[in-house]
């Protein structure tokens, strides 16, 4: 049997989908235009680096070229994966801006104390002790960053350099009560200017832009020190976002109950309702699925000692792990690899899929290419876990941009290894175009549809690979060397970060679960087309310009308040969808007594519950609000939010698919034992909700208030954490009983994947990619 054109395309026409696909289309030129309009804004509004910083006498306190070098030697070092900057990055240490705005701050003031009382700024008066603290903001709100060269006031120039001196000593000294390890890869020369560099980040944070009464970060952090407070723009934009959301709850749901949620009554199109016999290229998955298994382990591995580190930061167990193990190159492996082992569980599965939608049939040749990017992503991934290493701990010096650590959180990757996973993606959409239409007659007929806006949700799982690895490559800008502004280069960051997760991650999985329910019989393919054209456009209005909420306080410009804030709400709307989708798929499962993927689909369920609670609840809908986000960027309900929705919405997604390519592989000749994922999905979601109840908010709340009480600064002090070390120690229920699930699943791959790599071939009867019996 083979996919023909009509099946792609069916003479039954469809006047909704046929009305939301366009709307997609100019959606989606509209909200990256706008993106692409908001880059150019970006790039003139972030905070100017002047060529030096001098003392009214002229001396020299820091040079444009020291903090350049500073951001390199900043990422070199990977102290994102200790720290945060801005917010960004881990929170074991301290914001690395916060800390040093308090720092100098509070020289400061006693420069200006001794200036102008000549006695220290504790035995002085209320009156006097207000007065410096005045002096002391009006200096520091007064540095103005877009002069070339820009002279310091005595008590500040003062109060920087020996701020910097201390951060430049401190990188190279071991603090094992702080879990902090010397910085390996930095020189004493290199130190001095990455601590140039965290000073120039902390001035942001205060200096105010030129004809505004706010800082480059919009008065982020907050700390009353300072006089940093939220804006009137904060304000504002807060309380509008709230309306415009619950305008859009209304709007979304009526079109969704009048358009798309009537009786089905459209033919189905159950393509992979029976069991073929398995491919050549088909039977090859099984080993991407155990690398699955075995990355998953590898992050829960890292995270355990993690989580240890939070409440015995000197030792794990007695043994001193940090010496060999540094906390950043473990938090750099325990976020690097869900991205790894879901893609490739997403790769896996449409490669597995492809050929299944195809009718059996699939391109010559297939079957090499996949066992050539299964072996060229074990290299990269093997070759830049091994260069992450080396660079942190200092081994690779000259080369660690391309083949070490390049210190930036999620895209950790040496740009030789980056430019190896983006080959490896648009291999994976190619192979997965060729699988999809394994004639050339019959690719020629699809791609004249899908450029004349004739499109199936084939062509959108095909798009969804192309805009996945599309978009990995702005991660990589500059390509041959480091940009010089942190906030140009975290703005790149996060198009691959939050545009991979709440776009491209986004597309894929309304496409592939709304396919998987009509490729058996659940609901015809006009409903879920329809579903899934709407769920899109919602996707693309949130997901793209909804990155905007990462850079309210990263020093970009300060449209992206009013731009993130009502985009970043508009995310948790078709997760509302999603959620009431799952409702309606699970009724139709339970009134079908023999539907063969019942553990595959409670995955899936469970990834759209999380994807509501995780992405929608946790985020978009109460973090994104400029005025809570504020206050809580940076802290443990960040650390909440990342963890449901990154496992409960993708990491549970892409369990579902590997079971549903494993339950097809099975076919009806082998029994197939559901028990080992049931207990391992109920284990998962148990561990979330113990982390949640037991760690998360009992941390993240007190964290907040401490903040709203103190500043940012020592909510994220040691201080403040060793008054949560109970708390921290109740991590570890939640993390024993989600390990518990995830050995079990990585066991029960083993021995389904087992099971699928020894198909034996058949008789190549079916055509010319050769088939092989479950």
């Amino acid at each position: 049997m083979t996919l023909e054109a009509e099946q792609i395309d069916p003479p039954l026409a469809d006047p909704v989908s046929a009305v939301l696909k366009w709307v997609l289309l100019a959606v989606a030129v509209l909200t990256f235009g706008l993106l692409a309009w908001a880059t150019v804004a970006t790039y003139r509004a972030v905070p100017p680096q002047p060529d030096r910083f001098v003392t009214r006498g002229g001396a020299v306190v820091m040079t444009g070229d020291d903090v350049i070098a500073g951001k390199g030697g900043f990422q070199k070092a990977d102290l994102m994966d200790y720290g945060s900057i801005y917010g960004m990055g881990s929170y074991y240490g301290e914001d690395y801006t916060a800390a040093a705005l308090v720092r100098i701050g509070t020289a400061a003031r006693e420069a200006e104390a001794r200036a102008r009382y000549g006695r220290a700024f504790a035995s002085l008066p209320d009156e006097q002790q207000a007065a410096a603290t005045a002096a002391m903001r009006k200096a520091l709100h007064g540095i103005d960053l877009t002069r070339r060269e820009v002279v310091l006031p005595d008590s500040e120039a003062g109060a920087m350099i020996s701020v910097r001196d201390e951060l430049a000593r401190g990188l190279a000294l071991s603090d094992p009560k702080r879990g902090w390890t010397p910085a390996h890869s930095l020189d004493p020369a290199l130190a001095r200017q990455t601590a140039d560099f965290l000073v120039f980040s902390a001035l942001t944070t205060v200096a105010r832009r030129p004809g505004v009464t706010w800082s480059w970060t919009e008065n982020w952090p907050y700390e009353p020190l300072v006089g940093n407070t939220p804006t009137t723009n904060t304000f504002r934009w807060t309380w509008i976002s709230f309306c415009f959301t619950f305008f859009a709850f209304g709007l979304v749901l009526f079109i969704y109950e009048f358009f798309l949620n009537g009786p089905d009554e459209a033919p189905m199109d159950p393509v992979l309702a029976g069991f073929r016999p398995l491919t050549r290229s088909q039977k090859r998955i099984g080993k991407y699925f155990l690398v699955v298994a075995a990355l998953l382990l590898v992050q829960i591995g890292a995270g355990t000692v993690m989580a240890h580190s939070y409440y015995e930061r000197e030792a794990f167990y007695g043994i001193d792990v940090n010496r060999w193990l540094p906390f950043n190159f473990l938090r750099s492996v325990h976020i690097q690899a869900p991205i790894v082992w879901i893609g490739l569980s997403w790769i896996g599965a449409a490669l597995f899929l492809a050929p299944a939608i195809a009718g059996g049939r699939e391109a010559k040749g297939q079957h090499v290419l996949v066992d050539l990017l299964f072996w060229a992503t074990v290299v990269v991934v093997a070759g830049a876990l091994v260069g992450d290493y080396l660079g942190i701990m200092g081994v690779i010096d000259r080369g660690w941009f391309w083949f070490g650590n390049q210190g930036l959180s999620y895209i950790q990757l040496g740009r030789f290894w980056q430019i190896g996973f983006f080959i490896g993606l648009a291999l994976w959409s190619l192979l997965v175009m060729r699988a999809l239409w394994p004639s050339r007659a019959l690719f020629r007929t699809a791609a004249g549809q899908f450029w004349t806006g004739r499109i199936r949700m084939e062509h959108l799982i095909w798009a969804s690979t192309i805009n996945i690895a599309a978009l990995y490559v702005f991660g990589m800008i500059p390509l041959t060397g480091i940009e010089k502004s942190f906030s140009i280069t975290d703005f790149w960051r996060w198009w691959v970060v939050h545009l991979w997760v709440e776009q491209s991650f986004e597309f894929f999985a309304a496409c592939m679960s709304a396919y998987l329910l009509m490729s058996v019989g659940l609901v015809s393919r006009q409903l879920a087309e329809r579903a899934v054209y709407f769920e899109l456009i919602l996707v693309f209005l949130g997901g793209v310009i909804g990155t905007g909420h990462h850079l309210y306080w990263a020093g970009g410009p300060s449209m992206w308040v009013p731009m993130g804030s009502m985009f970043s709400f508009i995310e948790v709307l078709p997760l509302v969808l999603l959620i009431i989708e799952a409702i309606n798929n699970h009724r139709l499962i339970r009134r079908t007594r023999d539907f063969q993927y019942r553990l595959a689909y409670l995955y899936v369920i469970g990834a759209a519950f999380w994807n509501f609670v995780g992405a929608g609840v946790f985020g978009g809908g109460t973090l994104n609000a400029p005025l809570v986000n504020y206050y809580e960027h940076g802290t443990f309900l960040t650390l909440n939010h990342a963890h449901t929705a990154l496992f409960g919405a993708f990491g549970e997604l892409a369990i579902g698919l590997v079971y549903f390519c494993l339950r097809y592989a099975a076919g009806e000749r082998h029994p197939f034992n559901e028990k080992p994922g049931l207990w391992a999905f109920w284990l998962y979601n148990a561990g979330l909700v113990l982390w949640i109840l037991l760690n998360f908010f009992p941390i993240g709340w007190p964290q907040l208030d401490a903040v709203y009480e103190h500043g940012l600064a020592y909510a994220r002090s040691l201080e403040f954490y060793q008054g949560t070390l109970f708390w921290q120690w109740m991590r570890l229920p939640g993390d024993v009983v989600f390990a518990a699930g995830a050995v079990l699943m990585a066991w029960d791959f083993f021995v389904k994947g087992k099971a699928l790599a020894s198909a034996q071939p058949s008789d190549d009867a079916g055509g010319e990619g050769g088939h092989a019996v479950p």
